[in-house]
């Protein structure tokens, strides 16, 4: 196992489990404890974790991911929900994207459409993330609004109140959101309250919203919520999602695609 590799899944088990020790992880991961010690010192030097006497924890409750670390999580369930938002998505429309790694997933799908490679624009995408405005601002057949604002080293994504006055002055046919938590109850939420907020107001400016989320981050809630699931259309997650998950998003009224 590659030392990046090995870093991703210490982060991985980190956030699932909040806390690490030496002896046990190295017996998961089958490398030496004393990699683990090292790798935990070098994690704690760029403030990933903090070391313990025999292991190491999260920072906090709070504890959030750079999007480099999660890219590879889940990587086949974020890209079949991927393709099948793609799908929902005609072309000429106006689409906001959210920062994530499922919808930068979703930037990569649409890049792909050959029905969207004529014409210019075939599409108009409003993002506020860094890493989808560069990746689609090469390809002709798109017209992509960047917000503006102040970038988050976590996500990539631009928040303050220089996107939410970009925001105010546009309207879009949807909104893809890609979210750390949706529950029918406490509706689709991020960690930071700042991300939260540009992600409420792309949707506020949509005719229609859809969340792209993983089976994982389903039933599950998180600090700053983005809006109330009566707000959201279709929910597109993966094949590992319990039936009864998917009843109660459409009681709530939501189309749900499991792709």
């Amino acid at each position: 196992m590659s030392r990046d590799a090995r870093w991703q899944a210490l982060l991985e088990l980190l956030v699932e489990r909040g806390r690490l020790d030496v002896d046990e992880t190295a017996a998961e991961l089958e490398v030496s404890a004393a990699t683990i010690r090292r790798d935990f010192d070098q994690l704690a030097g760029q403030q990933m974790l903090l070391r313990t006497r025999g292991g190491a924890v999260a920072h906090g409750v709070s504890y959030e991911l750079p999007l480099r670390y999660k890219t590879a999580r889940r990587a086949s369930e974020k890209q079949r929900i991927a393709r099948a938002v793609a799908d929902l998505l005609a072309a000429g429309e106006a689409v906001g994207l959210t920062g994530g790694t499922t919808t930068t997933e979703v930037a990569r799908a649409l890049a792909v459409r050959s029905d969207l490679a004529s014409g210019s624009p075939a599409l108009t995408v409003v993002t506020n993330a860094l890493n989808i405005a560069g990746e689609l601002a090469v390809r002709p057949q798109f017209k992509i609004v960047v917000t503006g604002g102040v970038a988050r080293a976590q996500s990539y994504e631009l928040v303050g109140p220089l996107a939410d006055g970009v925001l105010e002055q546009i309207t879009l046919d949807v909104a893809v959101l890609g979210v750390v938590a949706f529950d029918v109850t406490h509706g689709a939420a991020a960690h930071d309250e700042a991300e939260a907020a540009i992600n409420r107001l792309l949707c506020e400016r949509a005719e229609r919203v859809i969340v792209a989320a993983d089976s994982s981050k389903l039933g599950r809630r998180a600090f700053a919520r983005i809006c109330p699931a009566e707000s959201v259309d279709t929910l597109v997650t993966d094949s590992a999602v319990a039936p009864e998950t998917v009843r109660r998003f459409e009681e709530a009224g939501l189309r749900v695609v499991v792709a």
